[in-house]
């Protein structure tokens, strides 16, 4: 079943010439004992090899069962040692990290025998041997001649046609090493044994044939053949190692050096440990920077009123250099006064500002000019109450001022998002008594952090306070204020004009009269910020789009569109008072100004965009101004987090660097230490694709244990971390790790350390399967 033809192997070492394969011409039969014999240096053992295919001759040609081998590639040969030849080893070639059931399946597992047939197959073997009782030790707790049994139960496990021996015995005492040949002897029966041996008297004993070797030449065969097999009888099964036994080799080899895999583990996770700290304050630092950029944009929106300044227009004295020799002053606007831009808020710009992506922006407040016409119940009788801070005891002859407060004109605007939910409130204030708002018609009182409210704001509500005095919660929530509309507040007279309703009682309990509820009490959440809100009676923009409704088309403010003359009063008015005039009373659907809050420096960027792009191309008094307050600080602190945390994970990196190399020389040291195992793997017919996939599966371990120990440890440290923080700088909870972060951190760790120890794994898949038997 197997030939020899012309075989010539010679090795070159310096200007030496030696032939260990000299012509080599012979075959063997499918069942025999053969033993052959010669010193030592003959190249009998160079024989075994090249018959085992762990050896390449140089020139003639390994027939088996009819097929050639000069065409055959290094999976062939692979699949040839699994599948046909069983080797045994003078020094037994145990994997000392795996069980001896293990060993025994090793050949079969990369066979791809399922696990019950393995096991079956591995006791069987086992048993044939004698070690029954010892089948579920571990290699060191047996004999030499024990283990030498295992070497053959893991030889006969697969069922080889060809079992190869080299000096079996020769690492035993004679009365072990008789048993051994008794064994070997009695496998010939069922396959062709051929076992290389210096003792002449054993190979006489219990060989069929015997042949001797001098020179790298046959110098004596006792029982020669001639080969009569079919060509091309003989059929290769490909060997593969699954991933999962790469693994559980490396994690056994790993197992055995507990004390080195821990330095290891924790050498390389240095790194991933830097880094998740560094993300973990990152993290927590960006969301406080978020949280007071959120309260900085909440107290400094973006806002457009009806007049903008143009600060590109200011020249602030730096108009020259020099000083002007002229007899004469020029008259001249001041620099403030060219600044002011009047805004054109027409429905055009508002639908405009609509459509700013709900996730720049969530909220948006449109303010109106017009007035409240409010009463309330105080001891049985209805009075006129405002939502203004003035002082109601103070007199004014300004009108306008005047006009404010009888109409209810004042307060603070919050926006209603643009899903319709009090996310403003909810994210800025504190329910302190009542609850949010969830109407149009529930109004609100701010006070101080102090708990203080506007004094002004009581009285002009109708409460009769002095300062310093103290009202319960339930005086305040759930008190009722009407809203009356123009029509049902106002009463045109005779003479053309209009005058207010004498009648509040019958004003405020008309159909269309609406009521509205103090429903809580609010205050700021933030130490840090005192909020948009002022301290008084704050009311939803919705609730101004209502009465702008509800009062565009009533007879005063159709009168007052259609006279110069104030209709209440009689007097004659400028355009400017007629204005303000005819948007108090309703008449007006020009916004007073748009309050635009963006969460974020990042997100306001993008409004301003947004607003600047409506501007291209227009004419510069059609464009509309709109004034940033928050703009310096964002200068000043965009960005800055990242960039710090980029520095210091670039620093960081450094040291995940460094394991890489660390685990490149650890799995060069392994590869060293497991020269052997690494032999005896491509003697079982494991492919260079297996032996690498099995180092590449112990950085595998090492990295993923670098990995979760570095979270670990990263996590553990934000506690003292934050102990620490809050003690110094008041800031509880600020390193927090994201565990997309962790994960992504493990990742890389993994990653870094296959990539690290690759290169020796490819050095480990190419060792000479022979020369790496040989190393100790």
């Amino acid at each position: 079943m197997l030939e020899l033809k012309h075989i010539k192997k010679y090795y070159h070492v310096g200007g030496t010439l030696t032939k260990a394969q000299d012509d080599v011409s012979v075959a063997f039969r499918e069942q025999e004992f053969v033993a052959i014999l010669g010193p030592s240096g003959s190249g009998k053992t160079t024989m075994l090899n090249i018959i085992g295919g762990l050896d390449r001759y140089d020139s003639g040609d390994l027939v088996i069962r009819g097929k050639s081998t000069k065409d055959f590639k290094d999976a062939d040969w692979d699949a040839y040692r699994n599948n046909s030849v069983g080797f045994i080893f003078q020094s037994y070639n145990l994997i000392s990290h795996l069980s001896i059931m293990d060993n025994v399946e090793m050949g079969m597992t990369l066979s791809g025998v399922s696990a019950a047939e393995k096991k079956q197959r591995a006791e069987d073997a086992l048993i044939r041997v004698g070690l029954k009782d010892h089948m579920h030790k571990s290699p060191q707790q047996l004999s030499g001649g024990q283990m030498q049994r295992v070497a053959i139960a893991r030889a006969i496990a697969n069922d080889p046609e060809i079992l190869l021996a080299d000096e079996p015995t020769g690492a035993l005492d004679s009365e072990t090493s008789e048993e051994i040949m008794q064994l070997i002897q009695d496998l010939s029966k069922e396959r062709l044994v051929i076992m290389v041996t210096h003792n002449p008297d054993l190979a006489r004993k219990y060989a069929d044939r015997v042949i001797e070797f001098a020179d790298g030449q046959i110098q004596h065969d006792s029982h020669p053949h001639v080969e009569h097999d079919k060509p091309n009888a003989f059929n290769l099964n490909r060997t593969k190692m699954s991933y999962w036994t790469a693994l559980k080799l490396s994690f056994n080899n790993i197992r055995t050096k507990k004390g080195r895999t821990f330095l290891t583990v924790f050498a390389s996770s240095i790194g991933i440990i830097s880094i998740a700290v560094v993300l973990a304050l990152s993290n927590g630092f960006q969301k406080q920077i978020d949280k007071t950029q959120s309260e900085a944009m909440a107290s400094m929106p973006v806002t457009i009123s009806q007049t903008g300044t143009d600060t590109s227009s200011m020249m602030t004295g730096t108009r020259t250099k020099t000083f002007s020799k002229a007899k004469h002053v020029t008259a001249a606007k001041s620099d403030a006064e060219k600044a002011q831009h009047t805004n054109k808020l027409d429905q055009d710009y508002l639908d405009y500002i609509n459509k700013l992506p709900k996730k720049d922006a969530k909220n948006i407040a449109i303010t109106y000019g017009t007035g409240m016409n409010l009463a309330r119940e105080v001891n049985g009788k209805y009075q006129s109450v405002s939502f203004s801070t003035s002082n109601p005891d103070a007199k004014t002859a300004d009108y306008s001022a005047m006009m404010a407060a009888s109409t209810g004109v004042g307060g603070s605007v919050y926006p209603i998002d643009r899903n319709g939910g009090q996310s403003f409130l909810k994210t800025y204030y504190k329910v302190i008594a009542g609850s949010y708002p969830t109407k149009a018609t529930d109004i609100v009182l701010v006070v101080n952090k102090d708990n203080s409210l506007d004094i002004n704001a009581l009285k002009n509500l109708g409460f009769s306070v002095k300062e310093g005095q103290k009202l319960n919660f339930n005086d305040l929530v759930g008190t009722k204020v009407k809203l009356m509309t123009n029509d049902d507040y106002y009463t045109k007279l005779p003479t053309g004009t209009f005058m207010p309703a004498q009648d509040l009682t019958k004003a405020a309990t008309a159909p269309n009269t609406k009521t509205l509820t103090v429903r809580a009490v609010i205050r700021v959440k933030s130490k840090n910020s005192d909020g948009l809100l002022a301290s008084g009676v704050a009311y939803s923009a919705a609730l101004t789009k209502q009465v702008l409704n509800a009062n565009d088309d009533s007879a005063i403010v159709t009168a007052q569109k259609a006279s110069p003359a104030n209709v209440i009063t009689g007097q004659s008015m400028d355009t400017a008072t007629r204005g303000t005039v005819l948007a108090t009373l309703g008449g007006s659907k020009t916004p007073t100004s748009i309050q635009i809050y963006p969460t974020n420096f990042k997100l306001k960027d993008k409004v301003l965009k947004y607003l600047d792009k409506y501007n291209k191309g227009k004419q510069k008094a059609d464009q509309v101004i709109y004034t940033d307050l928050a703009g310096t600080v964002s200068d000043m602190t965009g960005g800055l987090m990242d960039a710090i945390t980029y520095v210091l994970i670039a620093f960081a990196a450094i040291s995940l660097v460094t394991s890489m190399i660390m685990i490149a020389i650890i799995t060069y040291t392994s590869v060293l230490e497991r020269t052997k195992e690494i032999g005896v793997l491509k003697a079982l017919g494991a492919r260079k694709k297996d032996i690498t996939r099995v180092f590449d599966a112990e950085t595998f371990i090492l990295g993923f244990g670098a990995g979760v120990f570095g979270i670990i440890v990263a996590w553990a440290l934000t506690f003292p971390i934050n102990s620490l923080l809050a003690n110094v700088t008041g800031l509880s909870g600020v390193a927090v790790l994201n565990p997309l972060h962790a994960i992504v951190l493990v990742i890389v760790s993994t990653v870094l350390t296959i990539l690290g120890g690759h290169v020796p794994a490819r050095m480990a898949a190419k060792k000479d399967a022979a020369i790496a038997l040989r190393a100790e």
